[in-house]
């Protein structure tokens, strides 16, 4: 007999990494994406969309000072600024073997860190850092290309908008990814209990995996929520490549 195969889940690196850590089986969508954004867009953000697409905004001059150089270095260094965040996380600072725990770690806090809640908290947290920094960031973008030219002026009006009608699905969307992670941790966990026989498992035998998987989720929202001003970076660098 053939063993059943798992559909291929397509998307970004994001969303397949979380499918492969909460093993879901997500079958594509067969929805164009037009007619899912027309689900996902309410009416009253339609007529903003509308002028944004029609309209030239209303500009005082274009050319002002300001290098691609310099834009792409601020991506950059927001980009590692978020990636230091999660790295530096204490959900991803286990205590040292035989080291007593120094200052505001408690012994409290080392026993949550044992449990899901814990690191639920955590990733709640760095989801909040991450989306006001990429935020801050594609709004600086919007204003350089507000000045840039024309054209710029109006797909910064349009992602605006975009963002504007989108955000409240985004973060829904990626407020799932928590409940994902806490099937990952409760699968590592029962099979490290199977292990060792019904017995208690040294956390430290499957918790290192686990905060693995976490950070790489982590890191990978991050890349999808720089996308944006990715994208952003990238139309003001081809406009000063003509």
């Amino acid at each position: 007999m053939e063993a059943s195969r798992r559909a291929a889940v397509r998307g970004p690196t994001f969303i397949r990494l979380l499918a492969r850590l909460a093993d879901a089986d997500a079958a594509p969508d067969a929805q164009p994406l037009s007619d899912r954004l027309s689900q996902w867009i309410e009416w009253t953000q339609t007529l903003a969309l509308s002028a944004a697409l029609d309209g030239a905004p209303a500009v005082a001059g274009f050319g002002a000072a300001g290098t691609v150089q310099a834009e792409a270095q601020e991506c950059a260094r927001v980009r590692r600024m978020l990636a230091a965040a999660i790295d530096g996380d204490r959900a991803f600072a286990p205590p040292r073997a035989g080291a007593a725990i120094a200052g505001a770690r408690s012994a409290a806090a080392v026993e949550d860190a044992g449990d899901y809640p814990f690191f639920r908290q955590r990733y709640l947290v760095l989801q909040q850092t991450l989306e006001a920094g990429a935020g801050r960031l594609r709004e600086r973008l919007r204003e350089r290309l507000t000045v840039a030219s024309p054209e710029l002026a109006r797909l910064a009006a349009l992602d605006a908008v975009m963002e504007r009608a989108l955000g409240r699905r985004e973060r829904s969307l990626l407020g799932a990814a928590p409940a994902l992670l806490g099937r990952r941790f409760e699968r590592l966990r029962e099979r490290a209990q199977d292990a060792a026989d019904g017995g208690e498992p040294d956390r430290e035998t499957w918790l290192p995996r686990f905060r693995d998987d976490m950070r790489e989720a982590l890191h990978a929202e991050l890349d999808l929520r720089l996308q944006p001003a990715q994208g952003l970076l990238d139309a003001l660098r081809a406009r000063a490549n003509d």
